[in-house]
C-alpha cells in the first residue's frame, strides 16, 4: 500500500508527532511504502527518531534563512476564503500561503492513501483531495473540545471523507451522532515498546510532562502536590515540557514555596528514564484526546492519578486498579489520591503491576493490524481500489 500521512509539523514535540512517526515506522517495517508530509518545516531535523525508509517531505520551509516565498503575492490575490475555520487550535500556522500549499498538494494525489492527522487538515482534504484516493481523518483530541465554528465545519465536510479514525470509544459515539452515514472507527494509539525499564516504587518521586499551556493543568497540580506534600517531606515533582504558561508556572510554585520540591526541568530527551525512576504519574489536564504519556509511563509500571477529564483517562483507566481517578477540577481530591499512593508503596506497586496488564492493549502488534485492516478495507471498496 502507498500511504501518506500528513503531519502540521512533522519537526516538532507532542503526542500527536510521535505517534504518527511510530505508526509510519510501523508501516514501513510491515512492508508498505510510507511518507510523511509535514505542511511547514522550522527545524533541520526530526524531534522523533525516525525509520530512514520513511520519506520525509516539508511544503513550506519555515527555517530562518529559508528563501522567501516568491509567490505569495500571488497566492494572495488568488486565494478566495478560507478553509481553516476560525477556532482551529493551529489555526495561526495557516496563512494564506501555508493553506494554498497544503490545497495544491492534496489536489494533485491521484492515488493511495492519505491519512490527515488535525482538523484543519482534514477539512481541506475532504474539499479538496481527489476522490481517487483513499482519505482519512485522524481525531487526536476530543469532539467536544473543538469550538462550535470548527465542530460545525466538521458536521459539514467531513462526511465526504473514506472514514474518520478516532482514539476512543466515548470520541467514536460522539462522531457517528455528529456524522450518520459516515465510517467512524476507533483504533488508539500505539505506544513505541513495551520493552521499557520499570519503576521500583521506592523513590519519592511524582513525574508528570506535557506542553505547559492551560490544557495540561499544571496549574492545578501545583497547589494539589504543595497540598499532599506538607506531611509527606521528601517527595518530589518534576513536569517536563516546555511552552508559554512556564513563567507563570514558575511564580505559582515560588507562591506555594515549593521552589526546593517541584522543578520544571523543560524537555527531556530521556523521559524513560526519568518515569522509571519515579513511583507514580500524575495527569492533571483539563481535556485531552488520548493521554500518550500517560500511557507511556504505565509501561513502565507506573500507577497514575488522572483527572477524570473529557476523554481519554476513563477510557484507559480502571479506578482503584491501575490508578485513580478523581473529579475534574478538584484539586483537593487530586491532592488526596496523591497522597493515598505516597503513603502506600504496596498500593503503588499493586496499581503498577495491573498497569503494565492495562498497556499491552497499546502495543505495536495489537494497534497496527487495525490500521491495515481499515486501510486493505476501504482499498478495496474503493472505486480505484
Amino acid at each position: 500500500m502507498k500511504i501518506r500521512y500528513m503531519l502540521l509539523h512533522a519537526y516538532g514535540m507532542g503526542g500527536t508527532i510521535r505517534t504518527v512517526i511510530n505508526q509510519a515506522g510501523a508501516m514501513t517495517e510491515a512492508g508498505h511504502d510510507v511518507e510523511i508530509v509535514s505542511v511547514v518545516r522550522r527545524r533541520d531535523r526530526p524531534r522523533f527518531p525516525l525509520d530512514p525508509r520513511v520519506r520525509l517531505t516539508a511544503l513550506v520551509d519555515q527555517r530562518e534563512g529559508a528563501p522567501p516565498d516568491s509567490t505569495i503575492r500571488r497566492i494572495r490575490r488568488l486565494l478566495r476564503g478560507r478553509i481553516v475555520p476560525r477556532g482551529e487550535f493551529a489555526g495561526g500556522y495557516f496563512t494564506e500561503g501555508v493553506e494554498r500549499a497544503v490545497i495544491d498538494y492534496v489536489s494533485s494525489l491521484d492515488d493511495g492513501i492519505l491519512v490527515t492527522t488535525r482538523p484543519a487538515l482534514n477539512l481541506i482534504s475532504a474539499r479538496r483531495t481527489p476522490a481517487s484516493v483513499v482519505r482519512v481523518a485522524q481525531e487526536h483530541m476530543n469532539l467536544a473540545t473543538h469550538p462550535e465554528p470548527v465542530r460545525r465545519q466538521i458536521a459539514r465536510h467531513y462526511g465526504k471523507l473514506d472514514a474518520v479514525v478516532v482514539l476512543t470509544a466515548t470520541d467514536r459515539r460522539d462522531y457517528q451522532e455528529l456524522l450518520p452515514g459516515t465510517p467512524v472507527v476507533r483504533i488508539p494509539n500505539a505506544i513505541n515498546t513495551l520493552d521499557q525499564p520499570l519503576s521500583t516504587h521506592d523513590n519519592r518521586r511524582v513525574v508528570a510532562a506535557g506542553r505547559l499551556v492551560a490544557q495540561k493543568g499544571f496549574d492545578m497540580l501545583i497547589p494539589a502536590f504543595a497540598q499532599a506534600v506538607r506531611d509527606r517531606p521528601g517527595w518530589r515533582l518534576d513536569i517536563y515540557g516546555t511552552g508559554q504558561k512556564r513563567n507563570t508556572l514558575r511564580e505559582l510554585i515560588d507562591e506555594h514555596g515549593m521552589a526546593d520540591v517541584i522543578a520544571l526541568p523543560g524537555r527531556s530527551s530521556k523521559l524513560g528514564e526519568e518515569l522509571a525512576d519515579a513511583s507514580l504519574y500524575a495527569l492533571s489536564s483539563r481535556f485531552e484526546g488520548l493521554p500518550m504519556v500517560m500511557i507511556e509511563a504505565m509501561s513502565h509500571a507506573l500507577p497514575v492519578v488522572a483527572f477524570d477529564c473529557p476523554t481519554g483517562p476513563a477510557d484507559v483507566l480502571t479506578h482503584e486498579v491501575d490508578g485513580l481517578l478523581v473529579p475534574p477540577g478538584d484539586v483537593e481530591a487530586f491532592a488526596a489520591a496523591m497522597g493515598r499512593l505516597m503513603d502506600d508503596r504496596a498500593l503503588r506497586t499493586r496499581m503498577g503491576a495491573a498497569a503494565l496488564k492495562t498497556v499491552r492493549e497499546y502495543a505495536p502488534d495489537r494497534v497496527m493490524p487495525m490500521w491495515e485492516n481499515l486501510f486493505a478495507e476501504l482499498l478495496e471498496g474503493h472505486p480505484e481500489g
